[in-house]
């Protein structure tokens, strides 16, 4: 019976062409698809703002539009793999701004989903910086990662545990205790960088379980808030699968206990 490292290095060879592309369009999903909401939901989305921050007709359309064209261009550069930094910072540009304009900086919850959004970025800026790198210096012999790349990989885990922590059902049944336990645990090896790539593949699979199961929006019909509401939380939590994947393809960086033991 092989054991969990081994299996893990089985899944990355067999997956090593696919996993990072998956992985990106799993993280961006969120953002993909609140552009097409802004599509479908224009006039809606444009009277909330207006009506919220009194700032009439036009610069509410400007809002949405901007919205849209920068989350759904922003998703397209990312997966054509075209000015990937640029897009990633367009896409702070455009967490920063929902987060001022629905009032999310006072919600907590919202709040740590929206930091957690901004770790994934953080590792697809790690990923396009390594890529960068390997294409430029083809054949020379590398000095080891550079520090920035380092402390964004670092970063985007970090951040990962907030999203996970939205995540957490708090019940007294035992299906949800055993869920946060198992969770939490798993989390927190891929914040230390312990086993990462291993618990984070674990911790995949244990999630879209989840997601499928509780956040099954398809179910519900489209007329009802419940579909709304189930629909946010599969595509947040998609996300949080895409940059587990992203740790996963990359690795934890140097600032992990994987890599210190190494050094040990």
């Amino acid at each position: 019976i092989c054991d969990g490292p081994r299996l893990s290095r089985a899944f990355l060879r067999i997956t090593k062409q696919y996993l990072p592309h998956v992985a990106r369009l799993c993280l961006i999903s969120t953002f993909l698809e609140d552009g097409i909401r802004m599509w479908f939901q224009w006039s809606e989305q444009r009277d909330y703002i207006e009506a919220t921050w009194s700032c009439g007709y036009f610069l509410a359309t400007c809002f949405v539009l901007l919205n849209l064209i920068g989350q759904i261009g922003g998703c397209v550069l990312v997966l054509s793999r075209n000015l990937v930094q640029y897009a990633c910072f367009g896409l702070f540009g455009i967490i920063a701004l929902q987060t001022v304009a629905y009032s999310i900086l006072w919600d907590l919850k919202f709040l740590m989903r929206n930091l957690a959004l901004g770790g994934g970025l953080l590792l697809l800026l790690a990923e396009s910086r390594s890529e960068g790198k390997s294409i430029m210096f083809a054949g020379v012999p590398s000095m080891g990662e550079s520090s920035p790349k380092q402390y964004m990989q670092l970063g985007g885990r970090v951040l990962l545990v907030l999203m996970f922590m939205t995540l957490l059902h708090f019940d007294s049944s035992f299906f949800s205790i055993l869920q946060n336990m198992v969770g939490t645990a798993l989390i927190i090896l891929v914040a230390v960088g312990f086993k990462t790539k291993l618990a984070a593949l674990t911790l995949v699979l244990w999630l879209l379980a989840i997601n499928v199961y509780f956040n099954a929006f398809w179910t519900v019909p489209a007329y009802k808030p419940m579909h709304d509401f189930l629909k946010y939380d599969f595509f947040q939590t998609t996300s949080v699968i895409g940059g587990l994947l992203l740790v996963v393809a990359l690795g934890p960086g140097g600032v992990s206990m994987d890599e210190k033991k190494k050094e040990w």
